[in-house]
Formats: structure tokens, C-alpha cells, sequence
């Protein structure tokens, strides 16, 4: 069965770095990409930052030059690296293995996805 868990969000001020973290089992990576989303209320799921099976990275431009995905192999986890955060990052963030990197807003699903509980993220200005 495949799983996965998200962790390590929290509050922090602008401009300051979090690292969130996403177990996952039941499959190898190169069998699905994944895909950091992300929701802040009352607005639509957005890819934010995907890894595909062979390895390549993409992100939305929100978060370019900003958030890094990162793969440990031998622990099964895959990385999100936050830095210079503004408060418009402040979100419910999810890791999902998903059919198809998508980086953008307005995520909206496909059956095939398989999605970890979110951990919140909160960024004062």
C-alpha cells in the first residue's frame, strides 16, 4: 500500500527557512513523482514543487528560486526546503505521489493520486 506522511511545518517570521518532511512507503521513486501542494484557506490547491521519477524538478513560480525538493533514497523521505519565506507561503501543505507533475494553481486531482495528511505552515510578517 502506498503511503505517505507529512511533517515538520510550524510558525515562523518572514524571511526565516523551514524544512518539511514526507515519508513515504510502498513504492520506489521511480515509480511516481512527488509533489508538494499546497492550500492557504479559501483558496485553490497549488503544485508548488515536484519530483519526478528520473529525478528532474519543477516548481511553480511562487516558489522558484525559493523551495528545493530533495530525495534521501536510504530513508524513503522526500525534502521540502523553505527559505526566505513570505507571509503569501503560509498554507496546509501536502505530499501526494501523483501520475503527473503538475506546478501551478487550481490542482485538480486525478483518481490515481495517493495524498498524505497536510501539516500547516503559518509565516508572519
Amino acid at each position: 500500500e502506498v503511503q505517505l506522511q507529512a511533517s515538520g511545518g510550524g510558525s515562523v517570521q518572514a524571511g526565516e527557512s523551514l524544512r518539511l518532511s514526507c515519508a513515504v512507503s510502498g513504492f520506489t521513486f521511480d515509480e511516481y513523482n512527488i509533489e508538494w501542494f499546497r492550500q492557504a484557506p479559501g483558496k485553490e490547491r497549488e503544485g508548488a514543487a515536484c519530483l519526478n521519477g528520473l529525478g528532474n524538478t519543477y516548481y511553480s513560480d511562487s516558489v522558484k528560486g525559493r523551495f528545493t525538493v530533495s530525495l534521501d533514497n536510504v530513508k524513503n523521505m522526500v525534502y521540502l526546503q523553505m527559505n526566505s519565506l513570505k507571509p503569501e507561503d503560509t498554507a496546509v501543505y501536502y505530499c501526494a505521489a501523483v501520475p503527473l507533475c503538475y506546478t501551478g494553481s487550481n490542482y485538480q486531482g486525478t483518481p490515481l493520486d495517493v495524498w498524505g495528511q497536510g501539516t500547516l505552515v503559518t509565516v508572519s510578517s
